[in-house]
Formats: structure tokens, sequence, C-alpha cells
């Protein structure tokens, strides 16, 4: 698995010795044994044997504990082109509750090149009522259904949402996905955002606070509980010596993330430790400036730049410029091959960069619901040119950082809709009897009082 770091680098992380991680109590929950007639059992508690059956290569890789809560999500997907086709794959598969699918557009013809659930006789049938049985095939434990037309989901409050254990939105402009986003995070509950633009594609996550668990072998070096960067901190360590093997030490350590709205994680800048380091600035690749270029473009003309249209060329450059600026980006980030080659791939599918990207937001939603490795904070960004790909925490404090007011003694806390639990920041924002006491760098500049 991979362990994102706020850089723009990801990190490879194995698991020692090769098992699987461990359960919160310690355990695997997933247990082999021998019958007297010798035959091999299997248990795993909450799991039923069909099940046991079914996700057994699952429940070897990350145990049962993850395994049955993937078993009771419910997730909501808002559309379903080459992308969501993927993602409703990826998840039918790995065994969640429910999939509830948004998308009434009707099959094209270009649908049947780029999704594999549409057929020819599908055309002009919605795309979720004509793919439903066949998501359905491909494991009917799991319940798909349709949730409606995406107008209606518009208009709809955060009582909608709060059933959901995640809202995958894919394929959408800015002001769609932020009103998805803002009224999914009202209800508490977890929301990506993704796109493909031929061999182009990100994704973004806003978990609102995520705790997380990550199994590696003990350091000669102690783990110290607190905070790690502006959004990360550790909570707890647990070590346990193996009783089998090498007898290393393994610890178990538990994270927590904040995040930020898609609609603040658009104008947040680079993090600090790049802004930096002129080395990592010219890293950055300039599809950064370009897709946050595109979110202007379609919400100023409600459409994609024409690529043989010389007056859009000229206006997207316009605004991927001044993106590439208040990025503070070297000039020669954005070349003029490559906003061509954008511009020639925006709206366009291509079923591998579909694979790749689904794929990706997937394991990603799979680590969340089991709450095991290091999610996604909060861009992932894919040049499927360059075969590159690379995570950028965009963040900005969202409302529940921000929502401090002034109480005579210093600053109290709002809270998060639903909480008032200071302690779920993990250590980003520390509290006292008064307020707050303190924060990392790069978070009290961000608060604000009223």
């Amino acid at each position: 698995m991979a362990e994102a770091i706020s850089n723009g680098t990801v990190h490879a992380t194995a698991q020692p010795n090769g098992t699987a991680p461990v359960a919160e109590n310690g355990t695997h929950g997933y247990i082999h044994g021998t019958a007297e007639n010798g035959t091999i059992t299997t248990t795993a508690s909450g799991l039923s044997a069909d099940e046991i059956a079914l996700y057994d290569r699952q429940l070897r890789l990350w145990g049962a504990e993850a395994q049955k809560r993937i078993r009771s999500a419910n997730i909501l997907l808002v559309s379903l082109r080459a992308l969501g086709t993927e993602i409703a794959k990826n998840l039918t598969l790995a065994g969640i509750n429910s999939l509830t699918i948004i998308d009434d557009e009707p099959v094209s013809e270009e649908d049947l090149g780029s999704q594999y659930f549409a057929r020819e006789e599908d055309i002009g049938k919605p795309r979720a009522e004509a793919a439903i049985p066949r998501i359905r095939d491909l494991n009917p434990a799991v319940t798909v259904r349709s949730g409606g037309p995406l107008a209606t989901l518009l208009t709809q409050d955060q009582t909608f949402y709060a059933p959901y254990t995640c809202v995958i939105a894919t394929d959408h402009d800015l002001l769609t996905l932020s009103q998805i986003n803002t009224t999914a995070r009202f209800a508490t509950t977890p929301f990506y955002a993704a796109a493909i633009h031929g061999f182009y594609g990100y994704i973004f996550a806003d978990l609102l606070t995520h705790t997380f668990a990550i199994e590696r072998e003990k350091s000669n070096i102690p783990t110290t509980i607190g905070p790690e960067t502006p959004t990360r901190s550790v909570v707890s360590v647990t070590a346990q010596r193996e009783t089998k093997g090498s007898g290393k030490t393994t610890e178990i350590v538990q994270k927590q993330e904040i995040y930020c709205p898609l609609i603040l994680a658009n104008t947040s800048p680079l993090p600090s430790s790049i802004l930096s380091s002129r080395r990592k600035l010219k890293a950055v690749p300039p599809l950064l400036p370009c897709l946050r270029a595109l979110w202007d473009y379609q919400r100023a003309y409600n459409a994609f730049p024409s690529p043989s249209s010389s007056s859009d060329l000229a206006t997207f450059t316009t605004l991927a410029t001044a993106k590439a600026r208040e990025l503070q980006l070297p000039l020669e980030t954005l070349k003029s091959d490559f906003l061509r080659s954008f511009m020639q791939n925006v709206g366009a599918e291509i079923p591998p960069t579909a694979a790749f990207v689904g794929g990706r937001l997937s394991e990603d939603v799979i680590n969340v619901l089991g709450r095991r490795e290091q999610p996604i904070q909060n861009f992932a960004l894919f040049d499927g040119e360059g075969l590159e790909g690379r995570i950028y925490s965009l963040w900005s404090a969202p409302p529940e950082v921000m929502g401090f007011a002034s109480n005579g003694q210093g600053l109290s806390w709002r809270g998060l809709p639903g909480s008032t639990d200071v302690s779920k920041l993990g250590g980003v924002v520390g509290a006292s009897a008064n307020g707050v006491t303190s924060a990392p760098a790069g978070v009290a500049d961000a608060i604000v009082l009223d």
C-alpha cells in the first residue's frame, strides 16, 4: 500500500513479513484451523460462512474487522460515465452493503466505447437504469439502486446524505461538486470528487476528520504522539512483539487527518515545505493550475474550452497563467505544448485512465472504510502522458477550525455540525478550559475570529 505525504511524494509502506494488517484489538480477526477430519476451517466474527467464502482473498489482505466495516458501507455514487463505472465495479466487488447511483443522463453511442455496463440496446435509457442489472450480477450480495436525477439531488438537504457512509461525485463542474460536498459535510459524510480528461485525471478527498491505523516495524526512534503536519497527528502507539519468525517488534500507530472542503482546497496554497523549496516547486505539474483554470472556465462559460478555437486557447492560457501565479509556480511550469495537449484531452474518456484513477480512488475508499493506511490528503493528480502521479495537501482551515469565537478569555470552540469535541482534531488544535491554546505551524494563521 502507499502512504501519501503532503509534500507531493508517495512512499510505499510494506507490511512486516507480508502479513495482513491487524485489527484494532491487535488481531487479524480471521482464523484458520484444522478440524479432526483434516479439513481447513475458517472463522471470522460477524461474517457469515457465505461471506467468508466470497471475500476470502480480501479477508487475507485486510482482516475481518475491516471487511465488516466495508460490508456495512452505503455508498452514493454521482455519475456513471467511464470513471464512475470503474468505481461502481470495484466497490461492488469489494462487498459494500449498498450502492446508490445518481445518473439519469441517456446512454449514448459514445458510452458504448467508454464503459462496459452499457449495451447498444440501452441507447436512450438512463445510464443508472441501464447499468444496474449488470452491476448486481457482479455481486448479488450488494444492493444496487438508482437514486434519481442529479437535479433532484441538488435540492436535497443534509438529511438525505446522513444514511450514506461516503459520497463520490465524478465528472462534474466545481459548483456542482462544491454543493454536494457542502451538504454532505453538514451530514458529516465523507466526500470524494474525481474526473478524467483523456490522459489526465484527479481525485479530491474531504474525509472531515478521519482516524486510521498503520502497522509497521518498530523503529529505534520512538514514535512521538502529537502533530506531524498541519493536518495529521499521531493519536496513539501500540507495540507488540511477534511470536513467530524473526521476533521483531511491530507497532500499530493510530493517526488522524483533518480535511477541508473542495471550495477551500481550490484556493489553498501549496504546503510551506514546497513553497520554500525551488526544486519542489519546479516539480509541481502544470496539471494543477490547468485543473483550477478549467473550473474557472466552466463557471464563466458553462462549457469546456475548444482546442480548435484560438480565442478559447487565449482565454484558457490567461486563466492557467493566473492560477500558476497564485500557486507561486515558476514561469516555466506552463508550456504551450502542455496547454494544447490538456485542452485536446478535456472531456475525453479513455478507459485505461478511468481504470487507473477509478482503481486508486476505490482503493482509498476501501482503506478509509477499513480505517487502515494513510488516505489521500487531499488532491491526487494523474498524468498519463508523463506516467506520473502526485499527491498534494492543498489545505486551508475548514469551518470547524475557523469556527472560533471570542469568549472574553480566549477562543471558544464552535465545532463540527453535530459535535463539539475538540479532541476530534487529534492534536491539530489544542484545547484548554478557556479555548484553544496552540496550533502547529500553518494552522494558526488560518484561524479567524467572527
